[in-house]
């Protein structure tokens, strides 16, 4: 599984991160997972941290795709961050953003953790896996 959720009570936010090779399938399960994790931890923020993705095999489409479903966290005010180092995934995560904008005007892609972080207000968030049963 390239992917696992995790979550900071404290502050209330909801991180997914993303490892190795991600293709088209890998991201949209995820996608289709967010919202079920968010109904679980009703965070008021949340996070797709793509730092430690080493190939994104993912198609233009499927992003486009993506960007024009409902938002999988429903909150529209809620503030989310797509960390994205490396300049392609950067460039794919920007334009998820520009695609969605409508329904996700608090979205905020970045390439640091620390960026993302200033962004929702927390200094040092500290995550624990999410225990689903």
């Amino acid at each position: 599984m390239p992917y696992y959720f995790e979550f900071d009570s404290a502050n209330r936010i909801l991180r997914g991160r993303l490892e190795g090779k991600i293709t088209d399938e890998a991201l949209k399960e995820l996608y289709g997972l967010v919202g079920t994790y968010s109904t679980l931890t009703d965070p008021r923020a949340s996070v797709l941290d793509m730092s430690s993705v080493t190939s994104l095999e993912v198609s233009p489409q499927t992003i486009r795709e993506l960007a024009n479903l409902p938002p999988a966290v429903a909150d529209s005010s809620q503030p989310r961050c797509i960390i994205a180092a490396s300049s392609q995934i950067y460039g794919m995560a920007r334009m998820f953003e520009l695609q969605g904008q409508e329904t996700r005007p608090n979205l905020h892609v970045v390439r640091t953790q620390q960026e993302a972080w200033a962004i929702l207000g927390v200094p040092k968030p500290k995550f624990e896996p999410i225990q689903t049963k």
